[in-house]
């Protein structure tokens, strides 16, 4: 069952034919360019959630691909699919219209399909950039609604107006909206009082000492020493070349449909959020377009540079990245390239081999297949594979548990004297090359950084630390840290021996 970040509020879902504005109607509402957009039909193919905010009301957002009948094209009818379901799910509808075009063919389809919806829907005349399209656009009166909302979502013509009639339309609050306003209520009367500095006037009882709603650090409400818990869902991407079942995959942690499957290349082409809750942990999966070679993006579509750049995008905002390779396949210069991509982040990794039900395997296949992957990318050595089938269900639990493993690996923080201890051992087994008979000296190492682990290593002589005694180093630190699936930064800085004594 899916759990899409609505927490609790209304979804209003955003339907018509192709190209009739619904992506860029969709960001404008969102207040970002969220959905891919282009003059171009069928740019947007999967469901897109955002949340949205109008006149104090909350509420998410559903973009979709368009209600349009193509027969014999299996992608489109996996769009209508898509479609029905936002709108099967919806507490209101957009039904948007062009006025550029006037009423099409498909346009009375689409409004075919809507009379039979639940929900109530709106008609939104978009492209209506001018008073004459605004006249023309009374037309859409035909299909079978009062009223219609003539807009430029391009220009954000209209759009308010549309607005305040999506939220009169929508269905009351519930009561933990009405208790989310109340608190950031409370939250924003405690900031004015703050910034007159003045203390937040308490609630009799608790000034007194009651202490009745106060959390106690012994009873899992606050913390005595340390720090709090991070409620930040831990982000996770899932990445890899084109058509190696990237949506496969996310549809069968979710499981439901949530995004377009084929066999096609390229039916994933935006960088889609879903929220879950996984071994009681929020997590934020993130499915991809699959990512092209560099040449290939550049002189393909602009949909393709978009959805590369989303691609890209996505894994720097992620804490764990899921490479899905093709268990048919070798290991390809793509799937090192989008390797690349996470490793120069600093993003964690899990490497996940899908379509091994397709493999006639023994034994050693895995170990085998491991193997040449080490081999052909050795700079994947610390990200631990698991062989997977997103279409069985084979082991896709176990790639995600790995990934919310290797989460909290990158928060690990190491001691100063424990690091010490062993950059110090590890020099000394192996002192580190000699470069025009000066050979580095370690001094100092610390911590620096988290999301990725970065250590600073003070040394004499430190810009000729060759990268492969950097490897070396690292390799020791994993072995007594551990840092699991997450690259590790390590950064040498010239430090003399009198300055160290002198600290």
């Amino acid at each position: 069952m899916r759990d899409v970040p609505t927490d609790g509020l209304p979804i209003v879902a955003i339907v018509g034919r192709p190209n009739v504005g619904k992506s860029t109607l969709f960001n404008r509402i969102v207040g970002g360019r969220t959905a891919i957009v282009e003059d171009r039909a069928r740019t947007t193919r999967d469901r897109l959630y955002a949340p949205a905010e109008w006149n104090g009301r909350r509420f998410v957002v559903v973009d979709t691909g368009g209600l349009e009948r193509r027969p014999n094209d299996p992608i489109e009818e996996k769009v209508q699919d898509q479609a029905r379901l936002a709108m099967a799910e919806a507490d209101l509808i957009v039904f948007v219209v062009d006025a550029a075009s006037g009423e099409t063919p498909s346009d009375a389809e689409a409004a075919d399909i809507l009379r039979l919806a639940s929900a109530p829907v709106l008609v939104a005349v978009n492209k209506a950039d001018n008073e004459r399209r605004e006249l023309e656009g009374a037309e859409f009166h035909r299909l079978g609604w009062d009223e219609t909302y003539a807009i430029s979502a391009l220009h954000g013509r209209g759009v308010a107006d549309l607005l305040d009639a999506v939220i009169w339309a929508l269905p009351p609050e519930s009561e933990s909206e009405v208790e989310r306003k109340r608190l950031e209520e409370e939250r924003l009367e405690e900031a004015e009082w703050a910034a007159l500095g003045v203390e937040t006037p308490m609630p009799e009882a608790v000034a007194e000492g009651d202490g009745e709603g106060a959390p106690d650090a012994a009873d899992g409400g606050g913390s005595a020493d340390g720090e709090a818990p991070d409620p930040t869902p831990a982000r996770v991407a899932i990445v890899g070349r084109p058509n190696v079942g990237k949506s496969s995959l996310l549809n069968s942690l979710l499981g439901e449909e949530r995004v377009i499957v084929s066999d096609i290349p390229g039916t994933t082409r935006d960088a889609i959020d879903t929220s879950l809750t996984w071994e009681g942990r929020d997590v934020r999966l993130v499915d991809t377009a699959g990512i092209r070679r560099r040449g290939k993006v550049a002189s393909g579509p602009a949909y393709e540079r978009f959805s590369a750049l989303r691609a890209i995008r996505a894994i720097g905002r992620a804490d764990v990245a899921i490479l899905v390779l093709d268990a048919v396949d070798e290991l390809t210069a793509q799937d090192a390239h989008v390797a690349g991509y996470v490793v120069d982040e600093g993003v964690g990794l899990v490497i996940a081999i899908n379509k091994w039900d397709l493999v006639e395997k023994d034994q050693d296949t895995f170990d085998e297949y491991v193997g040449r992957v080490r081999r052909d990318a050795p700079f994947l050595q610390f990200a631990p594979v698991v062989a997977i089938s997103a279409l069985t269900g084979l082991r896709v639990s176990r790639a995600l548990s790995l990934a919310l493993v290797i989460a909290d690996e990158r928060r690990r923080r190491v001691p100063t004297p424990a690091l010490n201890k062993v950059v110090t051992e590890a020099a000394f087994r192996q002192p580190a090359p000699a470069v025009k008979g000066k050979r580095p000296r370690f001094y100092y190492a610390t911590q620096a950084a988290i999301e990725p682990p970065t250590f600073v290593l003070f040394a004499s002589e430190a810009g000729s630390v060759h990268f492969s005694y950097g490897r070396y180093l690292e390799n020791r630190i994993r072995d007594a840290f551990g840092f699991t699936g997450t690259p590790i930064k390590l950064i040498f800085r010239e430090r003399s021996r009198i300055e160290m004594e002198l600290k």
